[in-house]
């Protein structure tokens, strides 16, 4: 049959819903002991002591550590990269200051988890106030305390600039502005973070098993903070329940699990709670972003500037400047506008650290440019699908460098538009809108277009053709539940030429392969199926085209390195309603229009886009991490934490075109974080669309009945005070 393109049931799923997957929890090791961490109860103080002796008597407990008695001076790594970051002075167990509710302050092991919880609570500290340091979390929610700045708090700033944006805006007929506050989310992971580490003092060998979307940077991490060679680490990833950028590199729990076990010669195993979840692992979003566009008369944008600031948190994950540099570097999107200048800050605060979470800056630039195209259209008398269709950039100019530096490959913004407004009817639901405004309807229509940067870098592959007849494959990514297992041996066996039921794909275990980048930043595909491609390649001319077994193993290894980044691009429609008693939103409508380039397998495309989706309509709608003034969460349980109902996710019509890239061997390009990208935009502007009569201009996300509620009163208000 023909396998790139096909439709193929994930072979990951039998085995999971059998109830056979081996997750984290499932995994003891005989001798296996327990953690339990003590966390700090306040976001600022300077920690004066911590007395451990009670607990260290209490039976079954094997080990209590502190940052003295622990002695890892050595930070998690950071890659600066992107921008050059001010250190954070935070260490894998509290010192001498506390910096965030929830920061880990000792370590219990013991013989069972009741005995480790038990001796966890009487370890005790000792802790003043103190108000000196960074600024409190409520202010990190506070989109104007952010973007006035802290200069002590400062952990990086980048500015882009491009052509003359100042004589842009002296000579634009309109200046359009937007400020637009994300709310901080969770990635909220099915499965929480957990790890097991198993140190055999015989062989000098440690074994990790964790979540961990990057296990070889993850070993590199660990062995220089423990300070042992690579060589005697394995980092194996076994089953993962969801990840979302929350598990993108290692924690602190990580190497403090790892350190216990080489201390104690057991296996220790630590899985976080979901309260502990929520209120430790890192973050999303969070940026307060406020820019402008100059508009000329006749609806071409002619320049945009922007200033954006990210909470950080109080350390930083490895990519924790990625979100502000995606965010400057997506700008200004499938838009062909060449003069620009923005700036994007990191501030360090007291909260959890905020990292990278499906999109990464992605949603932010969008959201920036598609409401400056709303409020341009407002300005111009223009209909927003007509002046969009005035600024895109059109193929022939394709591949294209923005104003920013990016290279976008490939791509036909105007036919995604078009197919957008003909499957949506679009011209349709603006008189229907009419309609039913006569009759006191509140109806929104919202248009979002949006570019994605995909597929960036290296992956590796190793490739065996054994004489059973199989071929193991193993690759340098990983999986926390996409299904690469199929679409990877789609792939080798499309190229190979023989049935897929020969190959056999291992991911996530640095003994099988020494050297791997992990799953990030929608490239698992695009680089690692790249990689794949080519090792069958190499493979089948090393067979001489044979499909027989050889006598003794064939063993091809690639280092692939894609040649140019991959951009995917969409454009979606939708009609919302808003009950004016009550609030709410109802999404009626939301067509979708994607383009990823070569697909391997629609139904695994299907719901990496919908998953997207519903976790972008999570973030619009109901999501929101939040603190109160004294930096206590107070969103710690799924009681607190609004998760995306299942009543609350839209029929989606999904529909595709295809443009062909250079980008990387495969031609594919990114699907993975494509809703989250689309949907806050997509419904914040019908949103904004449908209380536009009353005046409203601006919301605050998540667009929650009280908020929308809200505004609609305060809307009345203003217009019965005229």
């Amino acid at each position: 049959m023909q396998l790139i393109g096909a439709s193929i049931p994930r072979f990951e799923d039998d085995a999971l819903l059998r109830g056979q997957g081996r997750f984290v929890a499932d995994l003891v090791p005989p001798r296996l002991a327990y953690a339990v961490f003590v966390r700090s109860p306040v976001a600022r103080a300077r920690l004066l002591s911590v007395d451990t002796v009670a607990a260290e008597k209490q039976p079954q407990v094997l080990g209590v550590f502190t940052a003295q008695s622990i002695n890892l001076d050595k930070a998690l790594s950071v890659n600066n990269a992107f921008a050059e970051l001010h250190s954070f002075d935070c260490p894998l167990l509290a010192k001498d200051r506390l910096s965030a509710v929830g920061e880990a302050i000792a370590l219990v092991v013991a013989e069972s988890l009741a005995a480790a919880i038990d001796a966890s609570e009487l370890v005790t500290f000792e802790y003043e106030a103190d108000e000196t340091a960074y600024c409190t979390a409520a202010d990190a929610e506070r989109g104007d305390a952010l973007l006035a700045g802290w200069s002590d708090n400062q952990a990086f700033c980048q500015r882009v600039t491009s052509g003359d944006p100042a004589a842009a805006f002296e000579r634009a007929a309109h200046i359009v502005d937007v400020s637009i506050a994300m709310p901080r989310v969770a990635p909220l992971p099915l499965e929480t973070r957990g790890t097991l580490a198993a140190w055999s003092a015989d062989t000098g060998q440690l074994t990790v098993w964790t979540g961990v979307q990057t296990p070889h940077r993850a070993r590199a991490d660990l062995a220089r903070i423990l300070e042992i060679e690579p060589e005697r680490i394995r980092v194996i990833n076994p089953d993962v329940g969801g990840a979302f950028g929350g598990k993108a590199s290692i924690y602190p729990e990580d190497v403090l699990i790892a350190a216990a076990s080489m201390r104690l010669s057991r296996p220790i195993r630590w899985i976080a709670s979901r309260n502990e979840d929520l209120t430790t692992a890192s973050h999303g979003r969070g940026a307060s972003l406020r820019a402008q566009a100059a508009v000329d008369v006749q609806g071409h944008l002619l320049a945009v500037r922007g200033d954006f600031a990210f909470p950080l948190g109080c350390w930083a994950t490895y990519s924790a400047a990625v979100p502000a540099i995606n965010t400057l570097r997506m700008l200004p999107g499938p838009y062909r506008i060449a003069d620009l200048d923005a700036t994007a800050k990191g501030f360090i605060t007291n909260t959890a650290a905020v990292g990278i979470y499906r999109g990464a800056g992605r949603p932010d630039a969008t959201l920036v440019m598609e409401q400056l195209m709303d409020r341009a259209a407002v300005a111009t008398g223009l209909d927003p699908a007509e002046i969009r269709r005035k600024n895109l950039l059109v193929p022939e100019v394709l591949p294209f460098e923005t104003a920013t530096g990016q290279r976008l490959d490939s791509g036909d913004y105007l036919q995604l538009l078009e197919v957008a407004l003909d499957r949506s009817n679009y011209a349709g639901l603006r008189r229907q809108q009419t309609e039913r405004r006569k009759h006191g309807e509140i109806v929104g229509v919202g248009l979002c277009l949006y570019v994605e940067p995909c597929g960036k870098g290296a992956e590796y592959v190793r490739m065996v053709a054994q004489p059973d007849g199989q071929f193991l494959v193993a690759c340098g990514t990983s999986s926390q539940g996409q299904g690469h297992r199929t679409a990877l041996a789609q792939i080798a066996a499309a190229t190979l030429g023989v049935n897929i039921g020969r190959i056999i794909i291992a991911e996530g275990d640095t003994r099988i392969i020494a050297n791997g980048v992990g799953a990030l930043a929608s490239r698992s595909i695009a680089i690692g199926g790249s990689a794949v491609k080519l090792a069958a390649e190499q493979m089948r001319a090393r067979l001489n085209g044979a499909i027989q077994p050889p006598a003794t193993p064939v063993e091809i290894d690639i280092a692939y390195a894609a040649p140019h980044e991959a951009w995917s691009s969409g454009c979606a429609v939708a009609c919302v309603a808003i009950d004016a008693d009550t609030g709410t939103l109802h999404i009626e409508r939301l067509v979708w229009v994607d383009d990823a380039g070569v697909i391997v397998n629609p139904l695994l495309a299907e719901g990496q886009l919908l998953g997207g989706l519903a976790q972008g309509l999570g973030q619009v709608l109901c999501e929101r991490v939040h603190y109160d003034e004294s930096g206590q969460l107070l969103t710690g349980s799924l009681m607190d934490y609004a998760v995306l109902r299942a009543d609350q996710m839209p029929r989606v019509e999904l529909h595709s075109i295809v443009t062909q890239t250079d980008a990387n061997a495969l031609g594919a390009k990114g699907v993975g974080e494509s809703g989250c990208i689309v949907a806050p935009s997509l419904i914040l502007s019908a949103a904004i669309d449908a209380l536009s009569p009353f005046g409203v201009t601006q919301l605050s996300m998540p667009l929650t009945s009280e908020t929308l509620w809200t505004a609609l009163q305060t809307a009345a208000r203003g217009t019965r005070a005229c």
